[in-house]
Formats: structure tokens, sequence, C-alpha cells
């Protein structure tokens, strides 16, 4: 069990908190449990998840997390210092970064960066990453973990003998927030000064990476310690500054906004201002410079002022006496001018020089002129030590003035007034740091085997899933409802349901969200057999009125790269037909119902053409009889599910060459899946039927926890044939597909299923219940094509469907059959399925 730290000289090992003694026995076996931990993937779901619910410790005072953590911290900087940490590990922060720097929320899933080729790309970690943390930032040390984590490496965090127990602490709460146990092996945490040379010499001697904070110094000798090959990741001190024109210098309101980055944190961030340069082509004296450095100056006492400034330390207080003294001396000279706050606590020192000098800090601010065309050259000099630099300017300005900077070495250039602030996935000192612990893997597969493989990892092992969330049931009504209060920052698609089961319901996606999504069901229709690089797909779904087949499906074929024809369903079934064969395509989708209709409105010509190779439908099933009737008549070589979903979560699963019928594999990248009791709130033995309860993983704004969709299935065990190790269930249908009627509760798959086992019918059927003037009637409508005669229907009904023939023989039903034109089922306006049941009562 993990406790917090009681002493400083504890280390975190592994979620454990062990003595110095043991740390150091335990030194000597680091590569080889590195090696060990590394042959297990850590997925980033995980660290998200664990993350996550730290976050929402850190916002909340009565938390025991936040109460722990808030005591390594001075009363004064606790409540901003925990603050900013639990805004960095928030789900939404840490998926932007994931997203902006390794352009994936699962990027250590080796799937194929071009759907059309079978080569599959990964990010992997670097190994064994070393923390060498900075001694004057306490928030470094675990968010700099948190990187290595999401790159998926084993952590050894080396942190101060002066630092507090914070980041012990915190790394230790993250590892109890992950029942996996996977985020604690990977995380070791040593409280140690740098003078301890063999424990140094034996982390850093080992890592495949080091990731250093501090000076010249410290990169230096940890560049020394690293083994030959080893990536050493540098945070080292850089310089920023402030760059005005003169249009900028005369307006108050940017003087008193550089004031501000002035005096925030005592100049203490790499991204403070340390110089303020004037776009001045005074070449003839200093007037202008020193003119504006007193008007700065008048503008900083007013800021500086309002701000309580921290008293330097001795050293420090020395250094800024040495250089304004320095600066007072030259003043003889013509060069420099000198302006103080009487009691000490501001200094700006302007200096006709433009080269680049470093500020002794504590609100102590250079002055000094820089035409604009000699940015790049006075500045370049110093462009390994460049960071941040604020533009004052109009727009022609900025753009022109940041090219020039980046050339110098500046890598990030922000509003006066905003240096200290960034933003989610903003890169630091000039790269992406997830991309600096990981490395770019590739495996290159000539089989054509590997075509329906979208992800060789789900060969490998089963995923690694949270457990479902310990939140009551979600349904329809609650969604919903839960819509009104929806931050509009999370909703920017929305998709209306097709009504077929009720009233239609409103969705909304963030395009992240949406994007997400449609990537993982591109990676499940792969498996299902389409193949981008020769299928011509024809998009036949219904689009229109907010419903989302055609526009999801769309999607997933433009991310596949794939050929495809947007018809979208009509009907007009002669001009989808003749688009079709002048076209050339090869491959449908669309519903079933729909295609089954454009099948025999354009029979001729289809199978004149014959060239329709794959189907793949979403929305209903296609019979076991109509599939047979596609494959002889028409010559249809494939028909599989496209995808398993729903409007309001998404795609749910995706078929393979191995599963049968309604069979599908859960799409875990995106949920996962409970199985509930037909009748109770609790999980149904392995194999079972029961209510399908999903909770979506990635999902910024509007939340499905423990959604109940409304269908019925059962998990099938052990491995699929076609080798992953992905969960499969079988849907069993939908809460809608049974009625009760006459007392009786009638299954509408079970009417179907007696008409094509007793009569060989491939037809649609739709069920029609109506009141009576003494008992319900039941009117099974059939297609006029395919169907028998209404007295062999019944007879087939009432002889393999018990509870209709008890409940006519009982009087409570009056039990019809009739014979309809293919085009007078009732079907839902805008999704086209058919309505399989009409209650009229």
């Amino acid at each position: 069990m993990t406790t917090s730290v009681q002493h400083p000289v504890l280390h975190l090992w592994q979620g454990e908190f062990i003595d110095e003694a043991e740390a150091g026995r335990r030194l000597a076996g680091l590569p080889e449990l590195a090696g060990r931990l590394l042959t297990r993937p850590l997925p980033s779901d995980v660290v998200l998840g664990a993350c996550a619910a730290v976050a929402r410790d850190l916002t909340d005072p009565a938390s025991a997390c936040y109460g722990r953590l808030a005591g390594h911290l001075p009363a004064g900087e606790a409540a901003v210092v925990l603050a900013e940490l639990a805004a960095a590990l928030t789900r939404e922060a840490l998926e932007r970064k994931l997203r902006r720097e390794l352009g994936d929320l699962r990027p250590q899933r080796l799937t194929r960066p071009d759907a059309r080729e079978t080569v599959y790309e990964a990010w992997a970690p670097v190994g064994l990453l070393v923390h060498i943390a900075p001694g004057n930032a306490a928030a470094v040390a675990p968010l700099s973990v948190v990187e290595g984590l999401l790159a998926g490496n084993v952590n050894v965090l080396k942190t101060s003998s002066s630092d507090s127990s914070l980041a012990l602490d915190l790394l230790a709460a993250l590892g109890a927030a992950d029942p996996s146990g996977l985020i604690a092996e990977r995380v070791i945490a040593l409280h140690f000064p740098s003078s301890r040379r063999e424990w140094l010499e034996a982390l850093c001697g080992q890592a495949d990476a080091i990731a250093v904070w501090g000076g010249v110094d410290a990169v230096r000798a940890a560049g020394e310690l690293a083994p030959p090959g080893c990536r050493v990741v540098e945070w080292g001190h850089r310089i920023s500054f402030a760059y005005l024109t003169r249009q900028a210098a005369s307006d108050d309101a940017v003087l008193d906004a550089l004031a501000e980055d002035v005096c925030r944190l005592e100049q203490q961030a790499c991204a403070s201002p340390q110089v303020v340069y004037l776009d001045t082509e005074d070449t003839n004296g200093t007037e202008e410079l020193f003119a504006f450095a007193g008007r700065f100056a008048e503008r900083l006492a007013k800021v500086s002022d309002t701000r309580p400034a921290s008293v330097p330390g001795p050293a420090e207080q020395a250094e800024i006496t040495t250089v304004q003294q320095l600066a007072r001396l030259e003043q003889h000279l013509g060069l420099t001018r000198v302006f103080t706050a009487e009691d000490g606590s501001w200094r700006v020192l302007a200096d006709a020089r433009p080269a680049l000098d470093a500020s002794p800090l504590y609100r102590s601010i250079r002055v000094k002129p820089l035409p604009r065309h000699a940015v790049t050259a006075t500045l370049r000099p110093m462009r390994r030590y460049l960071q941040t630099a604020a533009i004052g300017g109009d727009r022609a300005d900025v753009a022109t003035l940041s090219r020039a900077l980046f050339a110098a070495g500046v890598t990030r250039v922000t509003p006066v007034g905003s240096m200290l602030e960034s933003y989610e996935g903003e890169p630091h000192d000039g790269v992406y740091a997830l991309q600096r612990y990981s490395r770019r893997v590739s495996v290159r597969a000539a089989d054509p085997e590997f075509r329906t493989v979208a992800c060789l990892d789900d060969l490998v092992a089963p995923p690694v899933l949270p457990p479902a969330p310990a939140t009551p049931l979600l349904g329809k009504e609650g969604v919903q409802s839960a819509l009104a209060a929806l931050d509009p920052r999370h909703a920017h698609l929305y998709f209306r349901s097709g009504g077929s089961t009720g009233t239609p319901a409103l969705s909304v996606f963030t395009c992240d969200d949406y994007d997400n999504q449609m990537r993982a069901a591109a990676d499940g229709l792969l498996t299902a057999g389409f193949d981008p690089a020769l299928d011509r797909a024809a998009n036949l779904f219904y689009c229109g009125g907010m419903y989302g087949s055609f526009i999801s499906f769309f999607s997933i074929l433009e991310r596949l790269n794939a050929t495809q024809l947007p018809i979208a369903a009509g009907p007009d079934h002669a001009s989808v037909a003749e688009a079709l064969v002048t076209h050339r395509a090869d491959t449908v989708f669309g519903m079933p119902s729909y295609l089954w209709q454009l099948f025999h409105a354009e029979a001729d010509r289809l199978r004149a053409y014959g060239g329709i190779r794959k189907v793949f439908y979403g929305g209903e099933h296609f019979t076991v009889e109509q599939r047979r009737v596609l494959t002889d008549d028409f010559g249809v070589e494939v028909i599989r599910s496209a995808a398993y979903g729903s409007t309001d979560l998404g795609p749910l699963g995706y078929q393979c060459a191995s599963c049968d019928g309604s069979v599908h594999h859960v799409l875990t990248d995106l949920h996962t899946l409970e199985i509930l009791d037909p009748h109770e709130d609790r999980p149904v033995a392995p194999g079972e039927p029961g209510r399908l309860v999903f909770t979506s993983l990635a999902r910024t704004g509007q939340r499905l926890d423990r959604y109940e969709i409304g269908d019925l299935g059962r998990e099938v065990r052990g491995r699929c044939a076609c080798g992953s190790h992905v969960p499969r269930l079988e849907l069993l249908g939908r809460y809608g597909d049974v009625v009760r009627v006459g007392t009786y509760f009638i299954n509408y798959r079970r009417v179907v299923r007696a008409l094509e086992e007793r009569l060989g019918y491939h037809g649609e059927a739709q069920l029609v219940v109506a009141p009576g003037a003494g008992r319900e009637r039941l009117t099974v409508r059939l297609d006029e094509q395919y169907a028998p005669g209404p007295e062999a229907a019944r007879a087939a009904l009432t002889a393999e469907v018990a509870e209709l023939a008890s409940a006519e023989a009982e009087g409570l039903l009056s039990l019809a059959v009739e014979t309809v034109r293919r085009g007078e089922f009732e079907r839902t306006a805008t999704s086209g399925k058919l309505r399989t049941v009409i209650d009229l009562r």
C-alpha cells in the first residue's frame, strides 16, 4: 500500500516508498528491470485516466491528495501551483498534447499511416528515460515524468536534495489512480544531491535518454555521464526579450503590459523578458532610446507598485548591484542611462549597444536599440539560448519580424503582456517533448494476408481496458437533457438519429472526437475486407437532415485514401445504377433495405454489369436468404457489416472475415463494454445474453459513461479465428424487436427466422400491431415477390412461434399475413431503415 513521504531520505520505487539503503541495492538491477518492463506496452488511455483522476483531486481542496501536496508548498503558493498541475493533467489537455505532438491519441499502436500499403508505423518509447529536475520549479519534475509516461517509457526522476517531496507524492498518486499497475511499475523517483556521483553515474550510465533541466553546467555534466548513443534532451536556461516598433513604444497600454511581464515571477521563467529592443534607426545619438527608457521606467514603477516584490538573496543582490554600478559608470561615456526605484525594487538599464546581454533579473530590464534590418545578424550569435520574443506592432510587423526572429534562433513569438502564458500542445524550446522521448518505428509486411490487418498489436494480446466507472446507468433521456448544459467549446458537430426506434435524438461531437472516431472506424473497415488500394466504393447511405451515416462514411473512406463515389441513397434507382456502371463501382455502402430495393429495381442492369463484388452495410442486417440472393443472382462475393454503431456513441464495432452474422469485434480504442442482465443491473455470466452498456473512452464534451444503448447481445468467448485478441460480441437485436401483443411477447427476429427456415423466404418482413374490438391484431407484411400464400405463411408462423399459436388459440390475438409491393413497406424518412415493428395502439 502506497503511503505519503514521511522523511526526506525516502525514495519512490514502483509505487513503494523505500529508504536509502534499499534504493542503493535496487539501482544495480535497473537495466534488467527496464528491459523487462519495456516488453509490455503502456497504453496512453491508462495514463490519461490516471492523470484525469489526480487532476480532479487537485481541484478539490477537501481531497486527501490536495492536502498532502499542499503541505509541501509555501502557503501562499499552494493554490496556484496545484491549479497549474491540475490544468496540465486534465484529459483534455493531455489529449491535445498527444494529437499535436504524436498525431494520435494512441500513438503506440502499430497502424497503417497509408491504408493502401501494408506498412505499419508507431511511436515507441525511447526506453529508460532519466529526468534530472531543476530545483526552482516545483511542477516541472512530475510533469516531465508524465510526458515520459505518455511516450511509454520507464522513467527515473532525480530530484534535488533541497526539493520537497511534492514530485514523489504526486507520482505516487498517479500510480495509485491506475488499477492496472502499469504506471506505478514505470516510475522511480530518487531524492539525492548531484554530489552523489555514484548514484548519478548508475542512472545516466544505463539511460537510453536523459532529460536534463538546468544551466550549461548541468547539461554538460549529463552529457559527460551519458553512454554512447544516449539521447540528451536539453531543457537549459533561455533568454527572452520584447521587440517594439516606434508606434508600439508610444502606447502606454503596451508598456503597461510589458511591465506586467517583467514583474511576473521576478523574471525567473525562461520566457520572462530580460531585454526590450526598440526598432529605431537613430544612428546619430541615444536621445530616442533614453527618452523611451524614461517613459518605460514610469510605467514599470506604476505596475511594480501593485505587485509585491520578492527580496533577492545575497548572491542575486550582489549581481544586481554590480550590473547597476557598471552601467552607471558607463553613463559618462554616453553609452548608458540608469533609472531605478528609490527602494531598489526595479531598474531600467538603457544601453546604446544592441548586443544581447542577460539581465540580473528581479525586475531588472535592459533597453537597447535594434533596427529591424539588423535583427538576425545581431541576435544570431546567441541562437542557442534564445526562446521567447514578444512583438509590439501591427499585423504586418508581427509577420515580418517573426520570420527575422526565427532566423535568429527564437522559437516562440507572443503578444506583449502574455510572454509567460502558453497554450495546450505548445512546443517547448522549439521541439515537441513527446517526440524527443519517443522513437518512430515501422514494420513493412509483404504478405497479402496483412491487407485485412489494420493494427499489428491486436494480434499480440488483448487490449488493456479500464474498469467501468462507478456511476449510474445512462439512458437516452439523460443524454438529451445533459445537452442543455454542454459547453459550447465542445459542440462542433451536430447529428440527429434516424428515429427508427422512437423520436430522433441529437448527438454532439467535437471535431477532434469525430476525427478520432472516423480513424478507428476506418481501421475496422480494413479488417472487414475493404481494400482502399483496389476497391472503387459507392457511398449509398442516406444524406441530409443532420443524419450522420453518409457524412461519416465519406470521412472514413477519405481517411483510407480510397476511391469513392459519394452518390447517396435516393428514390431514382435508375440514375444510381447508371452511376455505378458508368464509374465502374465494385463496392457499395448503404442500408440493407435500400440496397435490397436498388438491386431489385435495377436487377437487369446490375446483373448485366456483374461488377459489384462487395457490399458493406450498416444500421440493419441482411437475412441469410437475402445474402444468398445477392451472392447467387448478382455475383456479390463479400457481404459484411461496415460498422456497428449509433448516432450518439459513434462506431462501436467492426467485423472481420471470421465474424459471421451479427458478430463484431468491439472498438476498444473508443469504448469499453459491459453486458448486464436483461432485468437487473448486474453483469451476466460469460457468454450469456444481456443489455449492452458502453462507456466512451475518448469523448471531450458529451460524456457517455455506462450508456444503455438499447441493444441486446452476448460476449463471444475465445480468440477470433482471424488472430485478433480484441473482444467480440454477438448482436441479438434491440429491445424494440420484442413487442407485447395479446399478453405474449413476440420476437421480430424469431418471426423472420421461422419464415426463412420453413419457407425459404428471403424478402423483408414488417409487423404491424393494432387494437381490435375484442382482441389485438398482428399483421405480418411480406414482400409479394418472395412471399408464399398467406395461409402457408400463417401455418409456418404458428408452427414455429409457440407464442403466436397460444395467443390465437386463447382468443387474445388475431393473426393475419398480407403481401405488399416492396415500395409499400414503411421506412424512416431520414435513414431509410425498415420499420420492423409498427405499433398502432
